[in-house]
């Protein structure tokens, strides 16, 4: 049975319109809070949010829902996604609830829910909470009312935690790094905690306003970053998203570092180490074959899963890895928290860029990436896929790409939109395969 209300990240949308209401917001949250009521201690729930102007309803909608079936409520204020899932976990808390639309634009917003211990929802917890959203929920007794506070030491228990992720010894002293945090969630604990180990760091994206979340800044919009590093003369630039769970760096020519590059480096570094678990990494099926080859090359093995990092993790946890991610910047480190982290592999990066001695454009050039091209073609009524000239197509390019390349189609699971990439050492070939199912996916349509 399809979701109702839950994504592949939680609950998103437009604020105002359809889920993304108040009105839903508090349900969501009694909905929630009456799953997670077990026993009889007193119930908690952690909630942080980004800088979206809408965060305030949204939170003032979650604490009165999470409130009235008797759950209560620490607010940290604006903080990243993996803060609020550390301290969901080092709190003791029930749940956690961090309001975000991640890279979005701010007239977005979303409800990601955390599990007591830390790591994002199943898919059957989520079931069990939309069944509960719609019917009426269980109030208590006045008496039994939750109580609201702020706590005001999350952000220094978060920058401690992100520094604790490298070792002891590790220093930033000589390195100048551009931090870029979208005028998101991080804007105050990402440039703290890199400043806090010695950088000279220069910060964009650190003014939130309510409505500049991800505009024309962070890791989904680079010309910032990489102009500011090739002024300054920096040794790096770090980008990170409107919830900091992203991370996509660029090196001190002013050239984009993907997350499959940052991936490699940190799984290389690693494996030196002995310290990689799992034999190899877990990524989506959007990653560079130029990193699969990368980490075979190594003795390593690159997991693929569908798109969506909670698929990553699932991956990673039943597999027993400790590295992975996504190409667009989500990388999780199990070693160090339990979901998405940008700050805390930017860390990484930095302590890696400290030891070798390298420039970034040396260090994170780790392989070579293979030719790939990505397009998606609009359509309307029922998926093109299940079509027979199109399945004839796709079928076709595959045997075109045998040990060559790789293909990969798939429909939006938010928009209706066909996604068709390929990649292959040739990259006319690659862009002809590409055009062709496009092509008779447009017939199709």
């Amino acid at each position: 049975m399809g979701r109702k209300f839950f994504g592949t990240d939680g609950i998103r949308g437009e604020t105002n319109k359809g889920a993304m209401t108040a009105t839903m917001a508090m349900r969501v949250a009694q909905a929630a809070g009456n799953h997670f009521r077990r026993g009889d201690h007193r119930h908690r729930v952690v909630i942080g949010k980004d800088t979206r102007l809408s965060g305030y309803m949204m939170e003032s909608a979650l604490v009165a829902g999470f409130t009235s079936v008797g759950v209560d409520v620490i607010m940290t204020g604006p903080l990243p996604t993996p803060a609020i899932a550390m301290l969901t976990r080092e709190m003791r808390a029930d749940l956690g609830v961090m309001i975000s639309a991640s890279h979005n634009p701010y007239k977005d917003n979303g409800i990601k829910l955390f599990g007591p211990d830390g790591f994002k929802l199943d898919d059957g917890t989520e079931a069990q909470i939309e069944a509960l959203i719609e019917e009426q929920p269980e109030l208590v007794a006045a008496a039994d009312i939750g109580r609201a506070r702020r706590i005001e030491d999350a952000r220094g228990r978060y920058i401690h935690a992100v520094k604790q992720s490298v070792s002891d010894e590790i220093r930033f002293d000589d390195l100048k790094v551009v931090v870029d945090c979208a005028n998101g969630a991080a804007y105050q604990v990402a440039p703290s905690a890199i400043w806090e180990l010695g950088a000279e760091v220069i910060t964009i994206g650190v003014s939130p306003n309510g409505t500049n979340i991800n505009d024309k800044v962070g890791s989904t919009s680079l010309d910032a970053v990489k102009a500011k590093v090739v002024e300054e003369g920096a040794d790096i630039g770090i980008a990170l998203d409107g919830d900091a769970d992203r991370l996509i760096v660029v090196d001190e020519k002013g050239e984009e570092v993907d997350g499959d590059q940052i991936m490699a480096l940190i799984a290389g570094r690693m494996a030196d180490r002995g310290d990689l678990r799992g034999g190899g990494v877990v990524a989506t099926v959007m990653s560079n074959l130029g990193l699969e080859r990368y980490l075979k090359g190594r003795g390593l093995t690159l997991e693929r899963t569908k798109v969506g990092d909670r698929y990553v993790l699932e991956r990673m946890k039943s597999g027993g890895f400790n590295v992975g991610g996504e190409q667009s910047g989500h990388m999780i480190l199990l070693d160090h928290g339990t979901t998405g982290d940008g700050t805390a592999a930017a860390m990484r990066v930095l302590a890696s860029l400290v030891r070798s001695g390298k420039p970034a454009s040396e260090l994170l050039h780790v392989f070579d990436t293979v030719p790939q091209l990505l397009k998606n073609v609009a359509y309307a009524g029922t998926s093109p896929l299940e079509n027979g000239s199109v399945k004839a197509c796709i079928a076709d390019a595959e045997q075109e790409l045998i040990g060559k390349g790789r293909l990969v189609i798939r429909a939006s699971g938010t928009e209706p939109l066909i996604r068709v990439m390929a990649e292959g050492d040739d990259g006319q070939q690659v862009e002809q395969v590409v055009d062709r199912i496009c092509d008779a996916v447009r017939s199709a349509s």
